[in-house]
């Protein structure tokens, strides 16, 4: 079986890919003192890289499979498979300005720069979402039409919309304003450091959360494809695991049928015959958020009741048939 390169990501999303790895069964060590830690499946390679760059890497090739959260897969443009949104990680991409702005949204802040005839500067380091933010804007589209905003780097300039001036940020976005920056575009988890800088929130770019991707040509590889889809099912595992709960309970013959028709199940639940007569055993997992509600019906008709949290759920049947895609 041919060997898949793997990129973690390093920085806000290292400690939870680790649970999270951890959790599917993969033990990683040395990362706390190497880019190129130890995993315990030898058709594996690991390689730590900042989020950021993951996406482009996996499109060129150089990884075969990553983690990076979808708000870098956007800014990047990274034509890659996604293979599965994982579901930490969870941030917002917002638009914040000082408190003491007025304005109730970005459209009303350009209203009032146009009006004033003052150049809008943006501080973010996500340059291309800034972009294509602007030009979804309808006051920007009705007063620039298409026109590109101008985006600032060290490294190269680019764009006619001198109007808006957008300048990459290197971190620590939310110090910019007011003197750097009228308004800026930054990740945010709580919105807390935000509110300890005197900023607002006032829009949503977009939500992000991290996601498991691929290379295209990687994964229609045979050997390689294989190995990902060991990867994928016991991350998919994961995932599924966190929204369900394992129920096992005793059951009169005559309440059987009573306690079926109300619990639902992956697919359809385990029934033993006890040794005890007119007496079975269920064994079933069923949506956390469901067993609240049928929780008096089993109190009612069931004894025995217990009740744990699974550590993965395997959906073997779903993943074959994406698998055969």
């Amino acid at each position: 079986m041919s060997v898949i390169k793997l990129a973690l990501p390093k920085g806000s999303l290292e400690k939870a890919t680790y649970q999270f790895f951890e959790t599917a069964g993969y033990t990683i060590k040395g990362q706390s003192r190497t880019y190129r830690p130890i995993i315990n499946d030898s058709s594996i390679s690991v390689k730590i890289l900042r989020p950021q760059e993951i996406p482009k890497n996996i499109q060129e090739g150089t990884q075969d499979i990553g983690i990076s959260g979808e708000d870098w897969i956007r800014e990047n443009k990274a034509n890659v498979v996604k293979l599965l949104n994982l579901e930490y990680g969870k941030v917002r991409i917002v638009v914040a300005l000082p408190d003491a702005n007025k304005s109730k949204n970005f459209s009303s802040l350009l209203k009032n720069h146009i009006k004033d005839k003052k150049q809008l500067r943006i501080s973010t380091e996500y340059l291309n979402l800034a972009r294509e933010y602007l030009l979804n804007n309808e006051i920007y589209k009705k007063k620039y039409g298409n026109k590109s905003p101008s985006i600032v780097t060290p490294w190269f300039s680019t764009g006619t919309n001198k109007d808006i001036k957008v300048v990459f940020s290197f971190g620590a976005t939310e110090a910019k304003p007011p003197e750097e920056a009228d308004v800026i575009f930054d990740v945010i988890e709580t919105g807390s450091t935000l509110a300890q800088n005197n900023l607002k929130v006032v829009d949503t770019i977009m939500e992000s959360s991290a996601y498991l991707i691929a290379n295209k040509t990687a994964l229609k590889d045979p050997k390689k494809r294989q190995k990902i889809y060991d990867v994928i099912s016991l991350c998919k595992g994961v995932v599924e695991a966190k929204s369900k709960v394992h129920i096992f309970m005793n059951v009169k013959k005559n309440n059987l049928e009573r306690v079926l028709k109300i619990i639902p199940s992956l697919e359809s639940p385990t029934i033993s015959e006890l040794s005890r007569d007119e007496w079975y055993s269920i064994n079933t997992v069923i949506p956390k958020d469901e067993f609240l509600q049928i929780l008096p019906y089993l109190r009612k008709y069931a004894q025995g009741l217990i009740v744990h949290r699974p550590v993965q759920v395997l959906p073997l049947e779903k993943i074959h048939e994406d698998e055969g895609k």
